[in-house]
């Protein structure tokens, strides 16, 4: 039987329901209230809803944090500062962000901007290599890349 959309679940069925949402991909506190929201649950019963996953080990916001963090980074390349606003966005604690910025190794984040530096420069059908390196530090920096290590990776490279 398909449920009706407006139709909301008592606080059992949601805590089911939200534990299979959970256990499907990490996911942080504002992703399951928005969810328990969804389906008609506010206030009280949604915060003892995501206490209750909270203890059940099915949310944690550092586990969430770490796999964020780690998985935009090797997938997608982004830069921390890129990966920081997101997840300032899902309201990710300062302790929990500092933790996931562990998750970047030093080498490996050096080794993604020159790659994506190289890949940029190539790319670019600009003459001037002033504007070429605009146009590179611009999208790179865009991608959460700090300036800074942006135009050293540019300047060694150009």
């Amino acid at each position: 039987m398909k449920r009706d959309k407006t139709q909301s679940l008592t606080p059992s069925q949601a805590l089911l329901k939200a534990a299979h949402y959970c256990a499907y991909q990490e996911r942080c506190q504002k992703e399951v209230r928005a969810k328990l929201a969804e389906w008609g649950l506010w206030g009280k019963e949604a915060e003892n809803i995501v206490l209750q996953l909270i203890e059940q080990n099915y949310l944690n916001e550092e586990r969430f944090a770490r796999a964020f963090a780690g998985g935009k980074f090797r997938t997608k390349q982004w830069g921390r500062n890129k990966i920081k606003i997101e997840l300032r966005q899902r309201e990710i604690s300062d302790y929990c962000l500092a933790k996931a910025m562990l998750e970047i190794d030093g080498d490996d984040y050096l080794k993604v901007l020159e790659a994506e530096v190289r890949k940029k420069l190539k790319d670019s059908k600009d003459k001037d290599s002033r504007v070429k390196k605009l146009k590179a530090s611009r999208y790179l920096i865009a991608k959460g890349f700090e300036p800074d290590l942006t135009w050293d990776m540019l300047n060694k490279l150009m």
